[in-house]
């Protein structure tokens, strides 16, 4: 794993929509500040750096491009194992869903167009492992690029041990085919040739580099995902057996 950043890169984190004068970076900051010291003062401290690695949670980090089915894989995983499935993206909405001061502020920085920062999703993650009791989590979909992947070291550092990344790998061309498939049904707005091909170039730019250095350091699982879903499972057990 990457040592800590030493430092907060603000222009990373606002992006590039953010006001570019002084006053609107302090005002930035400062709602920052609060956000975060406001989520680590709520947040539980079970987890420390000094536990020994037994009684560390044990995170899988579960990558693949769109449709490549690992949403099915998690399931069954929790359904066999009992293990935590968390997803960064639903804990945002479900924190905006709550009402919560947090919540609030984390939903006008989506409606202002701004970068959540990713300190605030990682808090998330850990509040949740935190908070559920449990010592073994799937976290789908993330670290999806290099911000999420250096975000997770700053803010989890070593109170949990990364087990391993479960990479499902499919070709895009069965990747489209069932997205398609899903589109008749599903409603999801981006179920859509053009999205799904924008989806494809963003996992292949951003996710891509981040699965690669996790195969670094001899983390990744590549399984065959073009084959049925029980067949995939099969090479999943094994893994999460071994």
């Amino acid at each position: 794993m990457a040592e800590q950043a030493s430092g907060v890169n603000w222009t990373q984190f606002w992006g590039t929509t953010y006001g570019k004068s002084h006053g609107a970076m302090q005002q930035r900051t400062a709602e920052h500040k609060a956000l975060m010291s406001s989520m680590t003062a709520s947040a539980p401290s079970e987890f420390s750096d000094e536990q020994t690695p037994s009684e560390k949670p044990a995170v899988v980090f579960v990558l693949g491009g769109p449709g490549c089915g690992k949403g099915t894989q998690c399931a069954r995983i929790v359904d066999t194992y009992g293990w935590v499935h968390l997803s960064a993206g639903d804990l945002l909405r479900a924190e905006v869903a709550s009402g919560s001061p947090d919540g609030e502020m984390i939903s006008n920085y989506i409606k202002e167009g701004k970068i959540v920062p990713v300190e605030v999703t990682c808090n998330l993650l850990r509040k949740a492992m935190e908070t559920s009791g449990k010592k073994n989590f799937l976290i789908d979909g993330f670290p999806r690029n290099q911000d999420n992947y250096d975000g997770w070291n700053r803010v989890m550092g070593e109170a949990a041990n990364v087990a391993m990344v479960l990479f499902f790998d499919c070709p895009e061309d069965e990747m489209r085919k069932r997205l398609l498939g899903r589109a008749e049904t599903s409603g999801r707005t981006d179920d859509n040739e053009a999205t799904i091909l924008k989806r494809f170039r963003v996992f292949q730019e951003e996710t891509m580099p981040v699965i690669e250095i996790f195969d670094g350091a001899g983390k990744t699982r590549k399984i065959d995902a073009t084959r049925t879903p029980d067949a995939v499972f099969e090479d999943v057990k094994a893994l999460v057996e071994a």
